[in-house]
């Protein structure tokens, strides 16, 4: 289904869910998600903090058949261990010393519809059992009870953990993992798909003016450009919460590069800064009206610089990994250096061939492949030797092929 020529169905999904971007790697997860809604099956849903996971668990849970029944949201995080039992489960009167009465558990409260099981890589080992003979069989025990209870049910789980990785490591189990991944989204982080920024924060201002009662102004070219700049580390949400406080402050819609500045530090992160793994992530200089292209220029030399911290960074971790660069660039040709001026009088000399001959996927692999041998198949080893995500991590293993 093409959403990008269906504008009343991206409409429709906007304004009932919230669902709002046109990039190619947002909508191909929400294609996913058009196509289970209306099934039974069961859901998991990934991605960092703050890119929608409980906004695509709504789309699910009301473009379903039972979008009329009960929906439950449980943040497994939230709840302590202790009483995280009794609140799924239920109890009986008497089942332990505070228990005066009886109580409906979450799972007999959306009988017939749907439960959201959020962090669910926070389940201690022993309710991970009972939550599998749920999925099994729609069966299960209220403490202190010894009568079956049935319950049917569609379970919606989301985690922003590496649930591969906890399963290897015995936290979390495989039978359960693979019952709830009957169907796996995975949520970008914001860093994927900026060009929806602009589209995003359009949303988030129409919003904030019906609320304040506020007149909308339509998102300037120059402050969609530093926006879709921004790292955004804590992914829409963080966009939301930055534009909640600039219009509820400055009292308008109208957001200006000018106020911009006021919310937004203007500085480029040094390179051992977080998200290094990405190279789009950095934040990016904010020019001055009066000196744009000058400050564009600046701004092209810096991500140069950048670039060539990355080559040199990654020529550092081959040594320290054990692995060779000159077997790696044995086929690569000698070219002559290149160098050119930027900023007036200040020159930087900059090696091109380092960008132009290195084949930079395929060291990468080679590094990702004798990493793993290294650390004998531990993921976070490697993603930490790599100074990259362990999500990362699973998404180049899977792009290059690698078997390990």
């Amino acid at each position: 289904m093409n959403f990008t020529k269906n504008k009343d169905l991206s409409k429709y999904l906007e304004k009932k869910f919230s669902l709002v971007g046109r990039s190619p790697v947002f909508l191909k997860q929400v294609e996913v998600m058009m196509g289970v809604a209306p099934t039974d099956l069961n859901v998991l849903i990934t991605g960092e903090t703050g890119t929608g996971k409980e906004v695509f668990a709504r789309a699910i849970a009301g473009l379903s058949s039972r979008a009329k029944k009960p929906y439950v949201k449980i943040n497994c995080g939230a709840i302590p261990e202790t009483l995280l039992e009794s609140e799924l489960f239920g109890h009986e009167k008497g089942a332990f010393t505070d228990a005066k009465q009886r109580r409906i558990g979450f799972f007999e409260t959306a009988d017939k519809g749907t439960i959201f099981l959020d962090e669910i890589g926070e389940l201690a080992l022993g309710t991970q059992v009972k939550l599998l003979r749920i999925l099994e069989s729609g069966e299960y025990n209220s403490l202190g009870s010894s009568n079956t209870k049935h319950v049917d049910i569609r379970v919606i789980a989301a985690t922003n953990r590496e649930l591969e990785e906890e399963v290897r490591l015995g936290n979390f189990r495989r039978d359960l993992f693979f019952r709830l991944k009957n169907v796996h989204i995975e949520l970008p982080p914001l860093i994927e798909h900026s060009s929806d920024v602009p589209i995003l924060t359009e949303f988030f201002l129409k919003k904030l003016s019906k609320k304040l009662q506020l007149p909308f102004h339509n998102l300037s070219p120059d402050s969609s450009s530093i926006l879709s700049a921004q790292a955004w580390s804590g992914n829409t949400r963080e966009l939301k919460n930055l534009i909640e406080t600039m219009v509820t402050l400055e009292k308008t819609t109208n957001i200006t590069p000018e106020i911009l500045r006021n919310y937004i530090k203007p500085t480029l992160p040094s390179h051992s800064e977080s998200y290094k793994d990405s190279p789009s992530s950095h934040l990016r200089h904010i020019p001055s009206q009066e000196n744009l292209a000058a400050s564009e220029l600046g701004l092209i030399f810096r991500s140069l610089m950048e670039l060539r911290n990355d080559m040199s960074e990654l020529k550092h971790m081959t040594h320290n990994n054990g692995l060779d660069i000159s077997e790696i660039r044995s086929q690569i040709e000698n070219n002559s250096e290149q160098r050119f001026e930027v900023l007036g009088d200040e020159v930087a000399q900059f090696d091109l061939s380092l960008i132009e001959d290195l084949q930079f996927t395929e060291i990468e692999k080679l590094m990702i492949e004798h990493l793993l041998e290294k650390h004998q198949g531990s993921r976070v080893r490697v993603a930490k030797s790599l100074g990259i995500a362990v999500r990362t991590l699973y998404r180049k293993i899977q792009d290059y092929g690698i078997d390990k």
